[in-house]
């Protein structure tokens, strides 16, 4: 990406003296627009992503496709600058307080991951005739991990909070962060940089350091400053144009010293990271990072050769099928070597086994740069593509013949032989309020949950909550719901709440059982079911605030108290209709399915023996 700066601006200004001469020509745009309007949704809806769509749209409007854009790296020097804002945003996430706590899984797990996946990796290359550095950049491109295909999959998964999902989370910011030297590393293997003298190489060094001090020095005592008198100011649109200026200016910085201009515009973000106006800054430069990054994808598949992918069909499948398993056995290793279990080391292997974007970050520079020919990039863009798109195929099998295994309890009691005077089931945020006034009344409470990192949180605070699934009629005996004069369920899922009300009450009928509502309809299914009470989580806490609006307009307190008890009386009224609609409706259902069976009934000719 250095040495481009030049480069752009003259074909800007060509464009833009064309663009005066001719009027602008807005079908280019308008092409792109559409493209990735079709494509993303459309591959996102099927699971394969939204960077596959954009390689798909760029792939099908380009040269190679139906040609109605013959120059791709025209696209790509200018979505470049996606890149480095993407890089930008990434540096405001890595606050270093946030890196320091996680230190240990970043930088232990991760490099050990990265460092064994790159030492294997390299090995492909090698072994299929290639030099050292072309081989290590497209191993170490295929290390770097896909973070938009694995955090969907993990948000897909519902594993984000948990601790196997921390620990990828962990990896792929090492990743991100491994990004920044290795593009820097590219620019020193390029070849002619043995024909630098070692003075000339020194003074690189030194100009290239010196313009990361000054860069750390202006973050650190001017850019804070200069935000908040900007701020002062009150025009959005001028912190807009400062936010920019800062991506732009740190990357250009960078660029005229030697260095990388994404390295420029991560270490702004660094910088930036534990400002006051964080927020805010990621949020102006988040529209121009997602068209810019999604512009740079277009680009990319604009520029995969179709005709040397053809034929090199057999070198690309041979290369993803060995680099996919080098690099699942070095995660695979990592893994166990970090003592997880088994199945959290395959499952991590399978989520990771793919390619990412930044690998054509990574190509696009080396190529740049004179490492990688046009015909090595189209191959080794290729590969990634395919990881990329065979990772939810692999997820599937995956889970059919891999089923994910249950959470581990150990150092956690089950429900067992418990006596008390109330059961909670479920013991989340919702639970946790919920038993705060009965534990200072001095009840005898017995928790239960199925989220053992939950159990295993509360032990340190001295709670004691023991494993168990409510929807069981077994556990709920082993947890004394026979004996309990109350029965609390707080767990965090509608289905799962209705689920246990209904067992609860068709095998303790004389028990009283509240229950968490989630939304009106969710209520009147649990009065249904015999819940005693029930309590739509958010609805007293929008009430509280409604009655604090109030007094903040000054209202009477008895007008306001009266206001207050009018609305939850009309609530309750409501519910009562809406339940007596609900059983008409259904008696009305059973009386026409009955009147139909009777005329199909007649209408049918008469059975013989």
């Amino acid at each position: 990406m250095s040495g481009r700066g030049t480069t752009i601006a003259a074909e800007t200004a060509s464009h833009a003296a064309e663009a005066a001469a001719h009027g602008f020509d807005l079908l280019p745009i308008v092409v792109l627009l559409v493209a990735a309007v079709i494509a993303v949704p459309l591959f996102k809806r099927l699971g394969l992503g939204s960077v596959l769509g954009y390689l798909a749209a760029g792939l099908a409007i380009g040269p190679f496709g139906f040609a109605l854009f013959s120059d791709a790296q025209s696209i790509l020097h200018v979505a470049e600058l996606g890149v480095v804002m993407f890089l930008f945003v990434i540096g405001l996430e890595m606050q270093p307080s946030r890196l320091w706590a996680m230190r240990g899984e970043i930088f232990g797990l991760g490099l050990a991951q990265v460092g064994l996946c790159i030492a294997l990796l390299i090995c492909v290359g090698l072994a299929l005739g290639y030099p050292v550095a072309p081989s290590f950049v497209a191993g170490t491109g295929f290390v770097l991990t896909s973070t938009a295909i694995a955090m969907q999959m993990l948000e897909e998964r519902r594993a984000l909070g948990q601790p196997k999902g921390r620990r990828i989370v962990s990896i792929l910011l090492l990743e991100d962060l491994a990004i920044v030297p290795l593009l820097a590393l590219v620019a020193f293997l390029a070849p002619g940089g043995e024909a630098v003298s070692t003075a000339d190489r020194i003074t690189a060094v030194g100009i290239g350091l010196a313009a990361i001090v000054g860069l750390i020095v202006a973050g650190r005592y001017l850019l804070d400053p200069m935000f908040r008198l900007l701020g002062r100011a009150k025009a959005r649109e001028v912190m807009t144009a400062a936010a920019l200026l800062v991506v732009l200016g740190a990357a250009l910085v960078m660029q005229a010293a030697g260095l990388s201009m994404a390295m420029g515009a991560f270490l702004a973000g660094v910088l930036l990271s534990e400002s006051s106006f964080r927020h805010q800054l990621e949020a102006d430069v988040e529209p121009f990072r997602g068209v810019l990054l999604g512009l740079f994808f277009l680009g990319v598949g604009m520029a995969l050769d179709l005709d040397i992918v053809a034929a090199n069909a057999g070198l690309i499948a041979v290369s993803v099928v060995a680099y996919m398993t080098l690099k699942m056995s070095g995660i695979y290793v990592v893994a166990r070597l970090f003592k997880a279990d088994r199945s959290e080391a395959i499952e991590r292997a399978v989520l990771m086994a793919q390619g990412g974007e930044f690998a054509f970050v990574l190509y696009a520079a080396a190529t740049s740069v004179g490492i990688l020919n046009a015909e090595n990039n189209a191959i080794l863009t290729a590969i990634i593509i395919v990881s990329m798109a065979l990772t939810p195929a692999m997820t599937i099998l995956h889970d059919r013949f891999m089923p994910r295994a249950g959470p581990s309890t150990e150092g956690i009691e089950v429900a067992h032989n418990l006596h008390a005077s109330i059961l909670m089931i479920g013991f989340g945020r919702f639970g946790q309020i919920v038993s705060q006034p009965l534990f200072a009344n001095h009840c005898s409470i017995s928790l239960i949950d199925t989220d053992t990192t939950a159990i295993r949180e509360a032990a340190n605070f001295g709670l004691k909550i023991h494993y168990g699934d409510g929807t069981r009629l077994d556990i709920l005996h082993a947890a004394g719901a026979a004996e309990a004069r109350m029965i609390v369920v707080a767990v965090d899922d509608a289905a799962t709440v209705l689920k246990i009300v209904e067992l609860v009450k068709a095998e303790f009928p004389h028990t009283p059982v509240l229950a968490r509502a989630f939304d009106r309809e969710h209520a009147v299914e649990l009065l249904h079911a015999g819940a005693t009470f029930q309590v739509r989580e958010t609805f007293e806490s929008a009430l509280m605030m409604a009655e604090e609006a109030l007094k903040i307009l000054e209202v009477d307190a008895e007008a306001i108290a009266d206001i207050m008890a009018d609305t939850r009386q009309r609530d309750r009224d409501r519910l009562a209709i809406e339940m007596v609609e609900d059983v008409y409706a259904s008696r009305h259902l059973i009386h026409g399915n009955m009147l139909v069976g009777a005329a199909r009934d007649r209408k049918a000719p008469p059975k013989t023996d």
